[in-house]
């Protein structure tokens, strides 16, 4: 499996499913299995970035993930910081840049505070830009974008009529308003399902999707190669012939 370097996606975004099914498997806390995860996922960030991909989106956190136990939780936004306070420096030494898409503003303190720092530590790098999806919906998000709109027409700035698609883009939370990063052209979703679950809902209207039956903490550099080397063996039309 050799991968053209001249054809590599510029955003990648992953649906990293399967961290409590790889725990229960192995009879431990589905906490382990998250924590396992957070391995995988710096494996795949680091890995991203010597491939020369631009944008990392990785799905961390759902607007429908607080319905899980208040343990399950907390023990996800605690390695959250575990993760931040041990790899930042390496992040800030690859000039990987942070950035966070979803309302952050309701996690928990500690949690935000980490975010934040990382985010004005890495907010002048050059390199591949992390985006972590983090109390993000799509759903949520293409509401927030119109709100915006809807307030820019109430107050006259634009006319109802004046709306594009480059517009409401704008505004999500990938826009230039926020993130700036390109809609994907490549999403992954691990553990075998086959479903969006809400995730970057207008962005993957053109995306190549690819399914790994692989449960994400066992997703390692030789899968998300074979992954892309499947995006690559795609002839994408964007509608056309």
């Amino acid at each position: 499996m050799k991968l053209d370097r001249d054809r590599m996606p510029e955003h990648v975004a992953i649906i990293m499913d399967g961290n409590g099914r790889w725990a229960k498997g192995r009879g431990v806390p589905r906490l382990m299995g998250h924590r396992a995860g957070m391995e995988a996922m710096k494996k795949i960030v680091d890995h991203s970035d010597k491939l020369g991909i631009r944008h990392l989106t990785v799905y961390a956190f759902s607007t429908e993930n607080w319905k899980r136990s208040v343990e399950e939780v907390s023990g996800i936004f605690k390695l959250l910081v575990t993760f931040v306070n041990r790899d930042l420096r390496e992040l800030i030494e690859n000039n990987v840049k942070v950035r966070i898409l979803g309302d952050y503003s309701t996690i928990p303190e500690d949690s935000k505070k980490a975010l934040e720092k990382t985010l004005r530590d890495t907010e002048n790098n050059t390199g591949l830009q992390f985006n972590i999806a983090l109390n993000y919906g799509g759903r949520d998000e293409i509401t927030r974008s119109v709100r915006k709109l809807a307030r820019l027409a109430a107050d006259g700035e634009i006319s109802p009529e004046e709306i594009t698609e480059d517009m409401v883009s704008d505004y999500l939370w990938t826009g230039s308003a926020n993130a700036d990063s390109p809609d994907p052209e490549l999403i992954i979703r691990t553990s075998g399902e086959i479903r969006l679950s809400n995730f970057l809902l207008w962005q993957a209207a053109y995306s190549e999707i690819v399914i790994s039956d692989v449960l994400w903490p066992d997703f390692d550099e030789k899968e998300y190669e074979r992954c892309i080397a499947e995006y690559q063996s795609r002839d994408r039309r964007f509608g056309g012939r």
